[in-house]
This record gives C-alpha cells, sequence and structure tokens, in this order.
C-alpha cells in the first residue's frame, strides 16, 4: 500500500436518482483521524459510503482511498478496510465461531485471536445464533469482525444508533483505541452528534446531496456561536450574518458562523456557546431564514 495523504479522498462526486441528486461533492479525511458525517436522514450520507464501497456506480468524480483510486485498485483496498451497518450483514443462523471461519478464507490478514479476544471483551457468546442477538450485540460483534483483519479503514453508516449510552461509550472507546495507530482512521456517519463532539477531529456536514461545511470540528464548534436577543434587537442584525434564525413569543435565537466578527460588530449583543447538533439544525433551516 502506497504512503497517503488522507484516508479518503473524494473529488467532484456525482451521482444521480429520480428526485435526489449527490451533487459534485468533496472531501478529505485525513489519515490517522476520525471524521464524523452528519446530515437528516436522506441527505446523502449513505449514498456516499455506497460510492466509497463501489456498491453503486457514480456518474461522475474520483474516490481514493488509502492512495489507491478505489475502483482501479477495488480489490487491494478492500483488503484493507472495515465497513459496518446499522443492520447485522451476517446471516441470523450463523454464530461467531462460524463467522471466523468464514471471514478467515476472505481476508488475508485475518488474525483469530484478536477477534476472540473483542468477543471476550463484549462478552459475547460464540455458539449463540446471531438472530438471537440483541441489537448491542450485533453492532458489538460487528466492531470486534472489522477491527480483526488489520484494516487501515473504518467506515461506519449509523454504527451506534439506537445503542443505548453505556454500549455506545464502550465503542467509542474501542474507537479511540484504534486511533492510537496513526496509520489507521476512521469516517463515521451518525445522528448522535454528541458522540462526534466526544471524539472526532473533523466533522463534514451535508444537507440536500451538498457539502455545507467540512473541517476542524473544533474550529467549526469555535467559530460558530448563537446570539439570543429581544426581537427588536434581532431586526438591527444584517441578513449577510445570519445562517437562520429560531423566532420565539420572547425573542430569538440566531446562529452566526464568525463569532469574532459579530463580536465586534454588534457589541452589545449576548452571544454563546453552540453544540455540533444545533449548527446542524440552523443550517437545515436556512432556507426559511426564520423559523419556530
Amino acid at each position: 500500500m502506497k504512503d497517503f495523504k488522507n484516508a479518503i479522498e473524494i473529488n467532484g462526486l456525482t451521482k444521480k436518482y429520480d428526485g435526489f441528486t449527490l451533487d459534485n461533492i468533496s472531501f478529505n479525511v485525513p489519515k490517522g483521524s476520525i471524521m464524523g458525517f452528519i446530515g437528516q436522514n436522506g441527505a446523502g450520507k449513505t449514498t456516499t459510503i455506497k460510492l466509497l464501497l463501489n456498491l453503486i456506480k457514480r456518474d461522475s468524480g474520483t474516490i481514493k482511498m488509502l492512495g489507491l483510486d478505489n475502483i482501479e485498485h477495488e480489490r487491494e483496498v478492500k483488503g484493507q478496510i472495515s465497513a459496518v451497518f446499522d443492520e447485522l450483514p451476517f446471516h441470523d443462523l450463523l454464530n461467531a465461531n462460524q463467522l471466523s471461519v468464514i471471514l478467515s478464507d476472505i481476508f488475508e490478514g485475518w488474525d483469530k485471536k484478536t477477534y476472540f479476544d473483542y468477543l471476550d471483551r463484549f462478552s459475547l457468546p460464540r455458539k449463540k445464533k446471531f438472530g438471537e442477538f440483541s441489537k448491542g450485540m450485533k453492532m458489538k460483534l460487528q466492531i470486534s469482525a472489522a477491527l480483526s483483519h488489520g484494516a487501515r479503514l473504518l467506515i461506519m453508516d449509523e454504527a451506534t444508533t439506537g445503542l443505548d449510552p453505556v454500549v455506545r461509550n464502550e465503542i467509542l472507546d474501542i474507537f479511540l483505541e484504534y486511533l492510537q495507530d496513526e496509520n489507521n482512521s476512521i469516517l463515521l456517519s451518525s445522528h448522535i452528534t454528541t458522540d462526534l463532539e466526544k471524539i472526532a477531529d473533523s466533522v463534514t456536514f451535508i444537507d440536500k446531496g451538498r457539502i455545507l461545511l467540512t473541517g476542524s470540528k473544533d474550529e467549526m464548534v469555535e467559530n460558530h456561536a448563537l446570539i439570543k436577543c429581544k426581537k427588536s434587537e434581532y431586526m438591527d442584525i444584517e441578513p449577510k450574518d445570519i445562517i437562520s434564525a429560531r423566532l420565539t413569543d420572547f425573542g430569538a435565537e440566531v446562529m452566526i458562523s464568525d463569532r469574532k466578527d459579530i463580536a465586534s460588530k454588534y457589541s452589545g449583543l449576548t452571544i454563546d456557546n453552540t453544540t455540533l447538533e444545533e449548527i446542524m439544525l440552523f443550517y437545515v433551516r436556512r432556507d426559511k431564514r426564520e423559523w419556530k
């Protein structure tokens, strides 16, 4: 595998469906980092992941994974990555012992000891059929398998959705351990922005098939802010400075994207910290500009 700066490089990626277009998107996942991939249902997250894995054919654009074109070098790339989905892709009648035998024939780097160590760590039974597993057990099983063949890139599609907080934290800890090796990287698609605030280095926000924001998570949260003010004060803020505004009977909450500039421009206003969830909420409503 050649040396590379970014674990994933997407440039000008387009996929058209009837009623939806993934529209010329571009972003990079730096090697040795975890990127959160956020957006509403139907925003284009799963379509992007399917294109990364070459499960569907793109209309235009390029994708490099681990420094290699994902189609031209598909076999080599797929030997070095793992994908985890919100639904278990293994047959309900299989058990963990049988899965190890199957995956050892698929992945040259399959490490039986690592796999069974993860099963023990997660307290997963070896002979119980997967159809009898809970949702949390199924996710732990997928992650155990994903981390047992030396993969350099994990692609997670809503991997923590529907899990209780204890299980989610356990899985997030595993991800952070995995990233101790600076050659490893993760793309984590998730609705749960609080998880991403804990562990993500960067964030890409997609809406209606277009990338709205991409970059450092810390800078994104630091640069954005919420102004909480009276309606009369809200009317004094220039429209170009506003992402969108939530109006209430008591006043307004206004999302802005340049905290320093706004602080100097409107020195009398109260400017509060914000979160990824709030940023996403206000950007999704940017077309309306004002909402309740």
